[in-house]
């Protein structure tokens, strides 16, 4: 669950509540209440802190193991046919 990649994520990075909640844009109990499930993260806080740590969001849902995140869309090799 997200949870506990959200807190073990911070923890990794040497971060408190309150700075991941400040690149959030909120305060550290909201923040506080996403690592406890109390409240359901917001997908926009979601994209956020995916973008932050550098990983995708499926990683952080727990949806795949694979940390890295999927290669921009700009690094498509393949073109499509033009009409």
């Amino acid at each position: 669950n997200y949870r506990l990649k959200i807190r073990d994520l911070r923890e990794d990075a040497d971060m408190t509540q309150t700075e991941i909640a400040k690149i959030l844009g909120t305060n550290q109990k909201v923040y506080s209440r996403y690592e406890t499930e109390v409240n359901t993260i917001p997908i926009w806080h979601l994209v956020t802190l995916a973008k932050f740590y550098q990983t995708s969001t499926d990683y952080l849902l727990g949806l795949t193991d694979q940390r890295p995140p999927y290669p921009p869309p700009h690094s498509c090799t393949h073109q499509l046919p033009l009409l």
